[in-house]
């Protein structure tokens, strides 16, 4: 049966890159608006402005309480980002709230325990989704590895209402690690990459059951970690390379499945 699933999943065209911008700051991920770029590292946000491509804002915080900021995303006015204290245990995570035109500190989000670290949050259909990660080895926990990663939809109050784990041909692709990015494309499919792996992953809510749909996978330029569809346009995601700090914009091709 497994076998049947991975023919089914499609590997379309590289993605084309379409643009590159310097960011020392890109080691955790990038979000973006249609002015701006934020460059995310551990404890620091970098805002650069797209059409120059010039630094003009920062802000970083305390790495005592702001230890890993694995990913941020523009939703609305605000910054949203998801914080944990990887790689310490147990396992704790936290949202934490940004004001994207200031580049201040607006609030913190403490969410209940989850079996996992939380590494990506998005908003779609009047909900929050949010991944936990989980690790083989270094800031994984006694029992759980890059198999328990797991996909959490929660109310406004943060209550949840629906969870997913991944499917067996992502799950081989994170390991040994785990989802570092995730957001909801305007085609209602959501976007996935690993931590390390020039992939992106695109996945659908099952119709039955609760394993997620894995129906393409897409090469891109960016190594891994967290991504950012870029709302004004069609089709195009933002990541990074680590290895060059980097953001990277890239066009990503049309999914057509049966």
């Amino acid at each position: 049966m497994l076998e049947i699933l991975a023919a089914a999943v499609l590997t379309l065209a590289p993605a084309e890159t379409v643009s590159r911008l310097p960011a020392p700051e890109a080691n955790q991920g990038v979000a973006v608006d249609q002015a701006f770029i934020y460059a995310v590292d551990n404890s620091t946000i970098a805002k650069y402005d797209r059409a120059t491509g010039q630094k003009v804002a920062a802000w970083s915080g305390d790495p005592a309480t702001f230890p890993h900021l694995n990913s941020c995303a523009v939703i609305g006015p605000e910054l949203v980002c998801a914080s944990s204290n990887y790689p310490s245990l147990p396992m704790q995570s936290s949202v934490e709230v940004f004001d994207p035109a200031t580049m201040t500190y607006l609030r913190s989000v403490a969410i209940s325990p989850q079996p996992g670290s939380l590494t990506w949050v998005d908003r779609r259909e009047n909900a929050w989704w949010a991944c936990f990660a989980n690790y083989d080895g270094k800031g994984g926990e006694p029992g759980r590895d890059h198999r328990f990663t797991t996909l959490v939809r929660y109310d406004d109050k943060w209550k949840v209402t629906g969870v997913w784990t991944f499917p067996d041909t992502v799950l081989a692709r994170f390991k040994p690690r785990s989802s570092s990015g995730g957001a909801w494309g305007a085609d209602g499919r959501l976007y996935v990459t690993g931590h390390d792996l020039p992939e992106v992953y695109v996945l659908e809510l099952p119709r039955v059951g609760s394993v997620l749909r894995h129906v393409a996978t897409i090469p891109v330029a960016a190594e891994g970690q967290a991504v950012a569809f870029d709302r004004s346009a069609d089709r195009v995601l933002f990541g990074i390379s680590r290895a060059k700090r980097e953001v990277v914009g890239m066009k990503l091709p049309p999914v057509e499945t049966k």
